[in-house]
């Protein structure tokens, strides 16, 4: 079985959030199931830079004003195609965004020709390869399975939703540019309230749906969650899975981490209690170990609840308990976490930006990771605190759901407790959460034994990628 990935993030090369780790590590797990997956995605200077001089070359000829090739290479560990564009993907930074933080202002056409290409691959092959299944993500592959059906290419096609909140919604005047027949611009089609919706597109046209957790699969059906696609969605819930995203447990492995002073396991945590020390030396906390230390690993926006945060603030402060913090997003937010820290030096630590080593420094070193999401399509960092014994407190809504056992009674008595669950969108329910999980660190016995717990709940993508395999064979069972 062979598969096509199609994306506009791949971990670490070209990372903005949970996308990209997705799109590195599912590959190499469906490895073991008989799947050859490869990654299709925009050849931005980093990828142009990890594939290197000795990449493959295809000259695909004129795309949208400028020169175009494809690529092929192998980067961390997996195959890649890049569509080398130097005029639409040459350009530094955040992937969607220019300097002055909007969207560039070519991205339909960037990520129209992204998914053009896809199809095309998908039609012809590429470098001796053919793929038996496209597996587009995200509104960026949105158009790939309406050009694979609209072509009348005979390749089955999955989309996978990683966040619904974000939908490639364009000016119906860049149809022609886009290649995109006239005809398929209709309600039932490409069109979404007078514009062309790339990640409708993939709703309509896919012939399979997934998302990224059982419970965000539900909750995408609903007015609240749904972001104005409820109704495509729910039309096509006979072809949509909610399969839980994974963690790749090589890169976050607390047994061989690089980023950590030393190794630590679910046996022996003396090096976690290592990486507290250096985790509070690098954010300029006071180290004391019998105070909880809680930390932030994040987009700072109001979607992952971090306003929530700020306001619940004195809660924390006021039981004695520490934050660090690493993220950047939006400017008030990304200020009151920095005023904080100078507020309470020595208790709030902030480090605005992002630092791969350094979270998982942080995730490896403070006692509780904070993920109070207003909405949360899976998350992975919840996962990533379970495997590093650094206990979760989330909300309940997506992904957080179905990976965080709430700490009550029940289950603190039948031994399955793996951390704090709050109410989505509540100061007072977080606020509770964060009592609750001081209450708990200071029962020593009680905590030593949730963080065993957490430490062997499995994170990683054996189950998921044996349905991702299923999937595939079923669409294309030869």
């Amino acid at each position: 079985m062979r598969v096509l990935f199609v994306a506009s993030e791949y971990a670490p090369l070209v990372k903005t959030g949970g996308l990209a780790d997705v799109v590195a590590a599912l590959p190499k797990a469906l490895a073991a199931r008989g799947v050859e997956a490869r990654v299709l995605i925009p050849a931005y200077p980093a990828v142009r830079a990890a594939l290197g001089p000795g990449a493959g070359a295809v000259d695909l000829g004129p795309l949208h004003g400028g020169p175009a090739r494809l690529l092929s290479g192998r980067a961390e560990g997996v195959s890649l195609l890049a569509l080398d564009a130097p005029h639409l993907y040459d350009r530094p930074g955040n992937p969607y965004l220019g300097p002055d933080r909007r969207d560039w202002p070519d991205n339909a056409v960037r990520f129209g020709a992204l998914s053009r290409v896809a199809a095309d691959i998908a039609r012809d092959g590429a470098f001796g390869w053919r793929a038996d299944v496209l597996h587009a993500h995200d509104w960026q592959a949105g158009l790939a399975p309406a050009y694979l059906r609209l072509g009348g290419i005979a390749v089955p096609s999955v989309l996978t939703i990683h966040n619904v909140a974000f939908q490639g919604i364009f000016p119906a005047d860049l149809l022609g540019a886009l290649g995109l027949p006239g005809a398929a611009f209709t309600p039932d089609g490409l069109e979404y309230y007078g514009q062309i919706g790339f990640l409708k597109a993939g709703l309509v046209y896919a012939d399979r749906i997934t998302t990224v957790s059982p419970t965000y699969a539900r909750e995408l059906m609903t007015t609240e969650f749904g972001f104005g696609l409820e109704g495509v969605i729910s039309a096509r819930r006979g072809v949509l899975s909610g399969i839980l995203n994974g963690v790749d447990l090589t890169d976050w492995n607390p047994e061989g981490d690089p980023a950590l002073p030393a190794p630590f396991s679910v046996r022996s945590r003396r090096g976690k209690a290592q990486a507290r020390v250096a985790l509070a030396a690098r954010m300029g906390l006071a180290f004391d170990p019998a105070r909880p230390l809680f930390c932030v690993v994040s987009r700072l926006t109001r979607q992952k609840g971090l306003d929530l945060l700020l306001a619940a603030l004195p809660t924390l402060l006021g039981r004695g308990a520490q934050l660090a913090v690493l993220g950047s997003g939006d400017a008030d937010l990304e200020a009151g976490f920095a005023r904080a820290a100078a507020e309470s030096a020595g208790r709030i630590g902030t480090q605005i930006g992002y630092d791969e080593p350094l979270s998982h420094l942080m995730i490896a070193g403070a006692d509780c990771i904070l993920v109070p999401s207003r909405f949360e399509p899976c998350g992975l960092t919840q996962m990533y605190g379970l495997r590093y014994g650094t206990l979760p407190l989330v909300a309940r809504t997506g992904g957080l759901a179905d990976t965080v056992i709430e700490a009550n009674a029940a289950a603190v008595a039948a031994g399955v407790a793996t951390g704090f669950v709050c109410e989505p969108d509540s100061l007072p329910s977080l606020a509770d959460a964060i009592d609750r999980a001081c209450d708990a660190f200071a029962d020593t016995k009680l905590w030593d034994a949730m963080v065993r717990q957490a430490m062997r709940h499995p994170v990683g993508w054996d189950a998921s990628a044996a349905r991702y395999a299923r999937l595939y064979a079923e669409l294309s069972p030869a």
